[in-house]
């Protein structure tokens, strides 16, 4: 599962993308959504809990979630504190919806190697700065 968020300034209007993936590669769903006016590591934590529940709604019993933010990955393994109260409940929401899966990891990846999400998180916020 590739997910992203990111905001047109920080904070701007931002947005959300999910590429669910089987583990041979075949995309099994694309999401995404504009999600109004935020900051980047709140819109990067939204774009997991998307992914999360899209993969839920697809039966997944165990996900491999890859992002380009370091810093919510290395929250989410414990390896960061997660001190910015904004950020606490979706911290919170995001170890609750990791828990309902039998087995999950995350790790961070340069952002060119997340290139679906990516452009799913560029289309929505264009859309949106359209309608």
């Amino acid at each position: 599962m590739h997910v992203d968020g990111g905001a047109r300034g920080n904070p701007g209007p931002a947005a959300v993308g999910a590429v669910i993936s089987a583990p041979g590669g075949e995309v099994l769903d694309e999401a995404a959504e504009a999600i109004g006016i935020t900051t980047n590591n709140v819109a990067e934590y939204r774009g997991l809990l998307l992914g999360l529940q899209r993969a839920r709604a697809l039966g997944a019993t165990e996900v491999e979630v890859v992002n380009d933010s370091e810093l919510v990955a290395k929250q989410v393994t414990g390896t960061y504190k997660v001190k910015h109260r904004d950020m606490k409940p979706l911290h919170a929401a995001a170890l609750q919806a990791l828990a309902g899966f039998e087995r999950w990891s995350i790790r961070s990846v340069p952002r060119a190697q997340n290139a679906g999400a990516d452009a799913l998180v560029n289309q929505a916020l264009d859309a949106a700065a359209h309608s």
